[in-house]
């Protein structure tokens, strides 16, 4: 990612900062959300490793110096330190493929003032996408049952970045594959893919193209039906190719796709075809604007699919495209010692945790997650039995008397170093696959599932209710 990909606010507010003499005081903002997308219950966090990356080599290049110069809107002395400057901070996270929650912390950036407040825009960028996606193609894939989902949305994405990108991220939430290419060669993602209805026109026939198709690829030829008439002629001509072409070579159909059409109808009619023929072996591929909501509806029907090709509707999260991740101020340096700053709103969704923080998280003897507990930096995990209150409703509580406590995120960088074991693909497919299994069915379910009370520990507490204190206080004083 190009260094400038800043808010030039950000730009502007550093001058502030330059002036003033305060953009070498170390400072800790929070990258957090405040709300899950499509009312779910969690968001599987990612885009962690793609932040690390990005800070290890972030800078200004002599062009980049020589633009903001051209705007007349900076002074030659901040210009000259920003051409010096690189990360040197700390950063705290969770690891990729982690199950995470509103207002959690998932993100601490610890670092000078002026550099913490220059890559808010990036970080924002590269968490708020790989998590949108992760987190959706996840409820696509949860949808499908165990049946192979496929990344099929390329063309619809939002950018060349954002499909490269995005196929990675969908497969890291346990997406079979991709129809990017370019997502294989650069993550290690299967690269999959069978014609298109160009293809079965170019020929003079539909068994033409289809007999061509199989001589081409006997290993593997998955023949898409739905040209003219997917009853009539798709089917008949794919299953006569197989017993034409395919099994005199001793090679077998490996499938079909229909991508139009009444899927549920289609594919019952098609899986009895298939079966008197013989071809029992033969799989159902389906496409066209898939869902979550559209394959749980399929699969309710009964219909006979092993795979879902899923383009637009995963590519872009489209039912809830904006991933609404935040980068917050939360403690500065005063005198050597950071003290808690807080955001106040009246919205009250948006009155921020104060405080440099870390995440507890508790889990039952099934190792199912009880709850996440904020609590300051350095502060031990609790021992058994607790009480947890509801930070919003306080009369509502709960003992909990049997649970296993950990810190869930890791310190990544140090002296604006990686200092983490960076994952594999393949690794953080695993962990997410993991983290899902810490959660119940309850918290999982496509539709209104059961949500997470997050709980502040008393300390933390303590520190947010003198903070709302102070500020109230000295906002009755001033009017």
């Amino acid at each position: 990612m190009d260094n400038l990909v800043i808010d030039f606010y950000e730009l502007t507010m550093g001058q502030g900062y330059f002036n003033n003499k305060i953009h070498e005081k170390t400072a800790c903002f929070d990258l957090f959300f405040r709300k899950c997308p499509d009312s779910a219950s969690f968001v599987i966090a990612n885009g962690v490793q793609k932040c690390l990356n990005f800070l290890e080599n972030f800078h200004f290049s002599k062009d980049d110096i020589d633009y903001l110069k051209s705007l007349g809107t900076f002074q030659d002395d901040y210009l000259d330190y920003l051409s010096k400057l690189k990360f040197t901070g700390e950063v705290y996270a969770v690891p990729d493929g982690t199950i995470v929650f509103p207002n959690e912390p998932v993100i601490t950036i610890k670092a000078p003032l002026l550099q913490a407040q220059l890559v808010e825009t990036a970080l924002l960028i590269l968490f708020n996408h790989s998590s949108l996606i992760t987190t959706k193609a996840s409820r696509i894939v949860r949808a499908a049952k165990g049946r192979g989902v496929m990344e099929f949305g390329t063309r619809r994405a939002q950018g060349s970045t954002a499909a490269v990108d995005g196929a990675a991220d969908a497969y890291v939430a346990g997406a079979i594959g991709t129809a990017c290419t370019l997502s294989g060669k650069l993550y290690g993602v299967p690269v999959l893919g069978t014609m298109a209805h160009s293809f079965v026109q170019s020929f003079d026939s539909e068994y033409e193209a289809f007999k061509a198709y199989a001589l081409s690829f006997p290993d593997n030829a998955t023949l898409l039906v739905d040209t003219y008439d997917t009853l009539r002629s798709g089917v008949p001509n794919a299953i006569k190719v197989a017993k034409e072409v395919l099994e005199p070579m001793g090679k077998t159909l490996a499938g079909i796709r229909i991508d139009s059409g009444d899927l549920a109808y289609l594919t019952k009619q098609a899986r009895v075809m298939l079966d008197e023929a013989g071809l029992t072996k033969a799989k159902i591929c389906v496409s066209n604007s898939l869902d979550e909501s559209v394959i749980s509806a399929l699969l309710n029907q009964g219909a006979p699919i092993d795979t879902f090709g899923v383009g637009e509707n995963l590519i872009t999260a489209k039912s809830n495209p904006v991933f609404g991740g935040v980068y917050k101020l939360v403690a500065i340096e005063e005198d050597g010692t950071l003290v808690p700053r807080i955001k106040i709103s009246d919205n009250i969704e948006k009155v921020t945790n104060p405080a440099f923080k870390d995440i507890i998280r508790l889990y039952d003897k099934n190792g199912k997650i009880i709850t996440d507990i904020l609590s300051l930096f350095g502060e031990k995990a609790p021992k058994a039995p607790i009480k947890l209150k509801d930070p919003d409703v306080s009369w509502k509580f709960k003992v909990v008397k049997d649970f296993t406590a950990k810190h869930i995120r890791e310190k990544m960088m140090e002296n604006g170093k990686i200092i983490y074991n960076l994952k594999t693909l393949d690794k953080v497919r695993a962990n997410v696959q993991a983290e899902l299994d810490t959660l119940w069915e309850e918290n999982k379910r496509l539709l209104n599932p059961q949500t997470f009370i997050i709980n502040l520990s008393p300390s933390l507490q303590k520190v947010k209710e003198e903070l709302l204190e102070e500020y109230s206080t000295a906002k009755q004083k001033h009017f």
